[in-house]
């Protein structure tokens, strides 16, 4: 078969243009897909037949199924060598109940002899080698962001959409192009309201719904109230209600319960989901809500309206224009955001056989995969079956001085792993076809070209912004190639190479920390791919430039470094925790101990006044800010929401309750909290508590309280409590007097 070209492999090879949206469509005899094409801003339809299929060890397995599939031997050694294709997906359906009894294994079982993609859309573009919005920028989509507000008792904390009186108060809708419309309760009735809401979504018939928190909160608040006043959600591009399944995300340590919608031709985009993920690499964002990711990426603006939860549904009443003003400002925030966060995703759909949504949620091991069994399927070559999970040594990381550092620089190796690869040339054993290390050289290609354009002054900005998000798509799978590697469930994992890659990273590395010694720097910390040092003291510009030069000429070819960063001060603290303070005066933390959700507000406010007091060299007045700060908790001036420590549940109250009484875990505030409020809470969700009683040490879950359940006007937060947790952060910053201290590397401190 004839190779494909570096396009091809990477953006697919039917190069259509103007693909935004996919759906299958089941048939009595054979199935079909439906495409939505956008060109020249006009949206056409058409079908194309669709065959399923799903990869076999032996054609035996389905001997005596009916109907009779099309089953085609494959090339190559691998264990999966047969593919069988079906004429309806119904078929396929009953051939997997058919393999489940003759293999005894079932189709999510790695060690199954059979494999098969249970979803239609990805199989079809897989095998047509297709790929979303070709030719598009994100602006030729046509979007409609949605945020509504609800109605809440004054003696209740949350609206509920089964209450009879939570009902939507409003509904704030815009294109991001300049129209915007609030539906209020004010003007239509709720059921009117909601009729309005489909009347403009089939009307301006957007290719994405978007929305912060759409998922958890405004498309199933709008189901339930339309099911209540029986009105047809008819949202979906064939007149369709919204269709809705259980699901769970997954963004590093933090697992998301929710009802994942999905809307017929059309793709919902939750921007609270791409925030989650978005804080998983940069950790700088004080929280997740819509204000809160607003202000983080300079969009919020200066005049707008701010209301507390609790305070909406007064304002509809008491103060209308106060209302509508707070949510529109919701809205417009909702389309600041959104292609901010959906850049990168919307780059990666033209690249990836998913579809936008699926991108937006699926992790980057599955996203490396797909690409590779987008070549073996056209290739018609057998599949190699994953091996099985074990553990190898990780990658280089180290503290080689904790305190206070002026002068700070960083240096960055470029992709460490992805250039070992390439530099040895080695790809997975199984990759019969060398398709992993083409997909990585042509990427790193594409990367280099795509930033190259991003930065040039004659690129228009929409299409600079495009280059630009092409780049970081790029990056962000150039990096996790690597990570496949020792991906569990790849079916092109290979534990020996990700184990002799890491160790020929920790020789770099160490080789790179002793030429900076060797050099006249000081180390401080390194972490996998990038070191913090202070270079010798009294560097001009030229001797600088020399320095930077001498260090990248010991490095070996194809391992190239940036000398990335450049920060006034740094503290710090210890392993993968530390502040930097950039030139504008602006201070970074990093790392969990640093920013941990897990403190209480008035702590992590406390350790950043401390870290920005001591970067700027003003530590003198840290004493009496600790002074201050004492005395607000024993005079009780801080508000509730300084106080209460918020914690998201993993599990539902209800597993939790049956895990303790089987003796699985301790009692957990957040939980009995829940528990004993009598509140509806799932997985996922946050529950915010403070802590009452007169002692110092007690037990905290027998001493828990709902935040919301705070009386200002009868305080009863534990002050010994929380001044114990001031006292023992104190103790630990040795905040009075900050000292340099040093690592167990004789290194000297940096005063």
């Amino acid at each position: 078969m004839k190779p494909l070209s570096r396009d091809e492999l990477v953006y697919g090879f039917t190069p259509e243009p103007g693909l935004v949206a996919l759906e299958h469509a089941p048939g009595d005899e054979t199935d079909a897909m439906t495409l939505f094409l956008r060109r020249n801003g006009q949206l056409a339809t058409r079908r194309e037949p669709f065959a399923p299929f799903l990869w076999l060890a032996k054609s035996e397995f389905l001997d005596g199924f009916e109907p009779a599939p099309e089953i085609v031997r494959l090339d190559g050694p691998h264990p999966d060598r047969w593919l069988a294709r079906f004429p309806t997906w119904a078929a396929l359906e009953r051939a997997l109940a058919h393999l489940r009894k003759t293999t005894g294994r079932t189709p999510s079982d790695p060690s199954a002899p059979y494999f098969v993609l249970r979803d239609p859309v990805q199989q079809f573009l897989l095998a047509t080698g297709r790929t979303s919005f070709r030719d598009l920028l994100l602006p030729d989509l046509e979007f409609l962001f949605v945020d509504i507000e609800t109605d809440c008792a004054p003696e209740r904390d949350f609206s509920n959409a089964d209450r009879e009186e939570d009902g939507i108060l409003a509904i704030a809708l815009s294109d991001g192009k300049g129209w915007e419309e609030l539906l209020d309760a004010r003007d239509l009735d709720e059921k009117a309201l909601l009729k309005r809401f489909v009347d403009i979504v089939r009307k301006r018939d957007p290719d994405v719904l978007a929305g912060h928190n759409l998922f958890r909160f405004d498309l199933p608040y709008i189901q339930t109230r339309a099911k209540r006043h029986r009105v047809k959600l008819a949202l979906g591009r064939d007149g369709s209600p919204p269709a809705t399944h259980s699901s769970r995300f997954n963004a590093a340590e933090r697992v998301v319960t929710y009802p994942r919608t999905r809307l017929h031709g059309r793709h919902i985009v939750d921007t609270y989901l791409l925030t989650l993920l978005h804080d998983v690499s940069h950790r700088a964002m004080e929280s997740h809500s819509l204000k809160a990711v607003a202000r983080h990426f300079g969009v919020a603006a200066p005049d707008r309206t701010y209301l507390d939860g609790g305070a909406i549904a007064a304002a509809f009443r008491d103060d209308h224009d106060a209302f509508r003003r707070y949510a529109l400002d919701d809205i417009r925030e909702t389309a600041a955001i959104t292609p901010i966060l959906l850049a990168a995703h919307f780059a990666q759909s033209q690249l990836l056989p998913f579809p936008l949504e699926t991108v937006c949620v699926r992790g980057n091991a599955a996203k490396i995969e797909a690409l590779l069994l987008r070549e073996y399927l056209r290739a018609r070559h057998s599949l190699p079956a994953p091996s099985p999970a074990r553990s190898f040594e990780g990658g280089y990381t180290d503290l080689f001085f904790q305190g206070l550092a002026r002068d700070v620089h960083h240096c960055d190796v470029r992709s460490l792993y992805p250039s070992l690869l390439l530099r040895a040339g080695r790809g997975p054993r199984n990759d019969s076809l060398g398709v992993f290390l083409q997909l990585l050289s042509h990427l790193r290609d594409f990367r280099i070209d795509a930033k190259a354009r991003a930065q040039r002054n004659d690129t228009p900005p929409a299409e600079a912004a495009h280059w630009n998000a092409l780049q970081t798509s790029f990056k962000i799978l150039i990096n996790s190639f690597y990570g496949y590697l020792g991906f569990p469930q790849a079916r092109f994992n290979d534990y020996d190479l990700a184990a002799a890659v890491t160790e020929q990273g920790r020789d770099l590395l160490r080789g790179m920390v002793d030429k900076l010694r060797e050099l006249g720097a000081l180390p401080i910390e390194i972490d996998t791919d990038g070191i913090y040092f202070t270079p010798p003291s009294g560097l001009d510009d030229q001797s600088l430039a020399d320095f930077q030069e001498q260090f990248r000429d010991h490095l070996p070819d194809g391992i190239e470094v940036e000398f990335d960063g450049r920060f006034p001060a740094m503290y710090s603290y210890k392993m993968k925790n530390y502040a930097l303070l950039e030139d504008d005066g602006t201070v970074l933390l990093k790392g969990a101990a640093l920013k941990s959700r897990g403190l209480e507000p008035f702590l992590r406010d406390f350790l950043r006044e401390w870290l920005t007091l001591t970067l700027r060299g003003k530590a003198d007045a840290i004493p009496a800010m600790i002074a201050r700060r004492r005395d607000d908790i024993v005079h009780r001036r801080l508000p509730v929401a300084s106080l209460a420590k918020t914690e998201m549940l993993s599990d539902a109250p209800s597993t939790y309750l049956k895990k303790r009484e089987a003796g699985g875990k301790s009692r957990q505030p957040a939980y009995e909290v829940a528990i004993a409020s009598g509140r509806l809470y799932q997985a996922g969700d946050a529950v915010s508590y403070y802590v009452t009683g007169d002692k110092k040490n007690l037990p905290v879950h027998a001493n828990a309280r709902l935040a919301a359940e705070f009386d200002p006007d009868h305080r009863d937060e534990n002050v010994p409590y929380y001044l114990a947790k001031l006292d023992a952060l104190v103790k630990k910053l040795d905040a009075h007097a900050p000292e340099t201290k040093e690592s167990d590397n004789d290194q000297p401190t940096l005063f």
